[in-house]
């Protein structure tokens, strides 16, 4: 009974790891900060303004060719595994209603901030649609 469970599982399994495939990104984009710039010294809170040419911005789950969504990347010392859902938690923030600026209470002290666009399923672009790694002190 459980083999013939698993085996009609596969299937299922397959179609599913199909289903979330990453979707490719136009080319000549560039995700970038409008606001802070490298090297700022910032209060809080800190507004956050994201740039991006080559694409557009969609809410999370929309369709659309050539869209995706923002998510702001703190303090991590590595980005995130590429072929995978981003993760939700204090150093990966979405964005998934579209949102293209946003405001951010971060501790005093040095603070690394990076911009990454997902596509519908919060899944990086193929390839990356990545800004450079910027870096702010917060008084």
């Amino acid at each position: 009974m459980l083999r013939r469970l698993v085996i009609a599982l596969i299937p299922l399994m397959l179609a599913t790891s199909a289903a979330i495939a990453r979707t490719p990104a136009a080319e000549n984009t560039s995700l970038y900060f409008i606001e802070p710039h490298d090297g700022d010294i910032v209060s809080n809170p800190v507004t956050v303004v994201f740039g991006l040419k080559g694409m557009g911005v969609a809410p999370a789950g929309t369709d659309k060719e050539n869209t995706g969504h923002h998510h702001l990347l703190i303090d991590l010392p590595s980005v995130p595994v590429m072929d995978k859902p981003i993760p939700a938690d204090k150093h990966h923030k979405h964005f998934g209603g579209g949102q293209t600026e946003t405001t951010v209470e971060l501790p005093p002290g040095k603070h690394t901030l990076q911009l990454l666009l997902a596509d519908r399923n919060h899944i990086p672009h193929d390839p990356p649609v990545i800004s450079k790694k910027i870096t702010v002190t917060v008084q």
